[in-house]
C-alpha cells in the first residue's frame, strides 16, 4: 500500500507526462517514444523536429492577443547543445524591436552574469515563457502563458539542457507549477521533468535592487559547480 506522500508524487508526475502529452499534439506529433538513457527528460519524439522547423510556426503564432501589438516575435538565442538554459519572463521594449532575448540592459547584465561562470551567451540558450511582448512591459496574463508554455517546452525537448536556470517569479513559477514567491525557491536546485532548475532574481530585478547580486552570485556558483560534473 503506497503512502499519501508517494501518491501525490506519482500523479505530479502523471500529471506532467500529461502535460507533454498535450503539447506535443498541439505540434501535430502522434508518434512517442519513451526516452533512452542519456540526457533528462520524460518524452522525445522519432526524428526530433529541429529548432529551426519549431521557429517557423513560432513566427507565424496567433495563439493568443498578443500577436496583435508586437513588432517581432522572440524566439529564442543560444546553442543548440547548450547545457545550460536560461528561462526569462517576457521580451521586454528592445527584444521586440530586434526580436532577440535579452538585448536591453537587463540583457547586459545576463551577459555579465554568464561571464562571470566563465561561459559565454553563445554557450548557453536564452529564452522566454512568452515569446512576445505584453504591451507596456505588464506582467504575463494566465491565457498568454497557457498558449505560449508548450513553446518553451518543446524548446527545452530539443535542447535538452542539463541545468535550467529560470529568472525571476513567472519563469519559476511557471516551470515548477507553483505560487511560491521567488524569494522562496531561489537558492536550491528543484528540478522540472528530470532537469534541475535553479530559480534566481530576474536581471531587471538586480537593476532596481543592486543588494540582490549577493543571492544571484551565490545561486550561480551553485549552477557553474553543477555544470562542471558533466563529462559529456
Amino acid at each position: 500500500m503506497i503512502t499519501s506522500t508517494e501518491r501525490d508524487e506519482l500523479l505530479g508526475v502523471v500529471r506532467k507526462i500529461k502535460g507533454f502529452i498535450k503539447a506535443e499534439k498541439e505540434f501535430g506529433i502522434d508518434e512517442l517514444i519513451l526516452k533512452q538513457p542519456g540526457k533528462p527528460g520524460f518524452i522525445e519524439e522519432a526524428g526530433r523536429e529541429r529548432l529551426e522547423d519549431l521557429s517557423k510556426k513560432v513566427l507565424s503564432c496567433k495563439r493568443c492577443g498578443l500577436h496583435d501589438t508586437r513588432t517581432k516575435v522572440v524566439f529564442g538565442q543560444g546553442s543548440k547543445n547548450a547545457k545550460l538554459f536560461f528561462v526569462g519572463e517576457a521580451p521586454g521594449f528592445e527584444e521586440d524591436r530586434q526580436g532577440i532575448p535579452f538585448v536591453g540592459r537587463a540583457g547586459e547584465l545576463l551577459t555579465r552574469i554568464i561571464q562571470s561562470i566563465g561561459l559565454k551567451r553563445k554557450n548557453v540558450y536564452i529564452g522566454n515563457i512568452l515569446k512576445c511582448r505584453p504591451p507596456s512591459n505588464r506582467n504575463p496574463a494566465p491565457d498568454e502563458i497557457k498558449a505560449c508554455y508548450p513553446y518553451l517546452m518543446k524548446q527545452l525537448e530539443i535542447i535538452r539542457p542539463r541545468v535550467i536556470c529560470a529568472l525571476g517569479k513567472f519563469a519559476a513559477q511557471t516551470l515548477l507549477d507553483t505560487t511560491k514567491p521567488i524569494s522562496r525557491l531561489r537558492g536550491e536546485f528543484h528540478t522540472w521533468n528530470g532537469i534541475k532548475v535553479m530559480p534566481t532574481f530576474h536581471p531587471a530585478y538586480l537593476l532596481r535592487n543592486p543588494s540582490g547580486k549577493r543571492e544571484v552570485w551565490e545561486d550561480m556558483k551553485k549552477i557553474r559547480n553543477e555544470i562542471s560534473k558533466i563529462t559529456d
